[in-house]
């Protein structure tokens, strides 16, 4: 195979690889640039399988690390991004096809002393809300819209809608990048719950130029809706139930594991439980590593969710898989009651991931005292970085994973996307269906005063500079 670029470089990717979707359950497999998402035999979920990945143990873990690390600083934009780790993506597509735009190599900030002691150990905040649409999910749509470029290039397709389901922040990354591809070859689409987005969260799509359909009820309810069109029409989903959006969102692990110098011993990931989808993404790509001699060791993961959404959760107790009927949460964005990657979760925790993964259970008051918290030492985390710190407080104060570990939490997107739930905390306009109690402590409103300094040095409790002297 020749190489993506004319630089004489060897640290760059080369487009090795054999795509395919492989069914999770009956092991078929289907041509790559078919657009389909179940498996047409058992409708299973699929993933992407590189069948020649054992080529890639023909370069040793330490110069996969130097390749990696030499990547960061490469001036090669399609390369900046989550395709630093090309040959564990999508290692079938040219340089020319990739998509862009600012997302990937996103934060690792420590806690300060404050918020550690809080949460009962030292631990850092992986923020992927300083992704371009300001959530992970633009991970995922770096990858799907990647593929999807070079899908219409080389299938030479005119005509190509992109459609998804959304709490919010799937909405606006997938229209987002649709929104970079020519308007004559792509639509897109978005079903959103009426009046279950956050107002900042249905501008984003709005201002992409998608079409955006409100449909009554709940996420799950527009996820059926998209499945069913995705089944029997010709569309690109660009929900999570797209492997080729998983792949991409597997750079959060890849990341993570560089930033921690490739050492993942003792190592906890804490992520919130949407859809499943990135926790799934997480475990793959930790296991991509893993594989290839990467790191020595899986880390654990610890998976977080609001009790009013927590169906994982009540299946790692029981054994038993059953969707639940959710109940409004803060964290919107984990609302969703019968998670579309189950399947997945299950298969890598039974097969991988047996004694590393963990779940939690945390309510509304918790993940709101845990954004605020945060968000008052230094952080710009949303509610569902606050359900994750919660998590990892909550797992601390029970013993549920040792206290000798380096943790690392995931807050996938920014504060300022559910600013909305803290103006309600704030003003004490939080609906009882939320069932937070709201405590004096953690509010903060303007203070209004007069233009006068004498006034404002009063109120601040200011002493003059010749006072002091004297």
């Amino acid at each position: 195979m020749g190489r993506m670029t004319d630089k004489a470089d060897e640290n760059m990717p080369e487009m090795r690889g054999n795509l395919v979707y492989r069914c999770i359950a009956c092991g078929t497999p289907y041509d790559i640039y078919e657009f389909i998402y179940t498996c047409p035999r058992c409708r299973s979920l699929l993933k992407i399988e590189n069948i020649e990945f054992d080529r890639l143990r023909e370069t040793t873990p330490a110069r996969w690390r130097e390749i990696f690390d030499s990547r960061r600083s490469t001036n090669i934009l399609e390369l900046s991004g989550i395709f630093r780790f090309h040959e564990l993506i999508l290692p079938i597509i040219p340089i020319a096809d990739i998509i862009y735009l600012g997302e990937g190599q996103t934060a690792l900030v420590r806690a300060n002393q404050e918020l550690s002691a809080w949460v009962g150990a030292p631990f850092f905040v992986k923020n992927d809300g300083f992704n371009p649409s300001a959530s992970f999910k633009d991970r995922g749509m770096a990858s799907a819209i990647s593929f999807l470029n070079h899908v219409i290039r080389v299938k030479r397709l005119d005509k190509v809608l992109g459609i998804c389901a959304s709490t919010g922040d799937t909405s606006a990354a997938a229209a987002l990048y649709l929104s970079y591809l020519p308007k004559s070859k792509v639509k897109t689409v978005v079903l959103l719950p009426k009046g279950k987005v956050t107002a900042q969260q249905l501008s984003q799509p709005l201002g992409s130029g998608a079409i955006v359909i409100e449909l009554p009820g709940v996420f799950d309810d527009c996820m059926r809706i998209v499945e069913e069109l995705a089944q029997d029409y010709r569309v690109f989903l660009l929900n999570s139930k797209n492997p080729a959006r998983i792949v991409g969102q597997k750079s959060y692990a890849y990341e993570v594991a560089q930033q921690m110098r490739w050492q993942t011993a003792a190592l906890v990931v804490v992520v919130p439980i949407g859809n499943a989808g990135n926790i799934t993404a997480i475990m793959e790509g930790f296991l991509d590593l893993h594989a290839l001699g990467i790191i020595d060791e899986l880390p654990v993961v610890l998976g977080v969710q609001s009790h009013h959404a927590d169906p994982i959760v009540r299946w790692q107790e029981s054994g038993e898989f059953m969707p639940v009927k959710v109940t409004p949460s803060v964290a919107q964005a984990a609302m969703i009651g019968d998670p579309v990657s189950f399947p997945k979760v299950k298969q890598l925790v039974e097969n991988h991931f047996k004694d590393k993964f963990y779940t939690i259970a945390v309510t509304e008051t918790e993940i709101m005292e845990g954004m605020l918290t945060a968000n008052r030492n230094g952080h710009v985390v949303c509610t569902q970085g606050g359900e994750s710190i919660a998590g990892l407080k909550k797992a601390l104060a029970l013993d549920l994973i040792g206290i000798r570990h380096r943790f690392v939490v995931d807050s996938t997107s920014h504060q300022l996307k559910f600013a909305s739930f803290q103006q309600m905390y704030f003003d004490d306009t939080l609906g009882s269906e939320y069932g937070i109690e709201t405590r004096e402590e953690y509010k903060n409103t303007p203070v209004s005063l007069e233009a006068d300094p004498g006034k404002i040095a009063a109120y601040l409790g200011l002493q003059k500079k010749t006072d002091v002297s004297t």
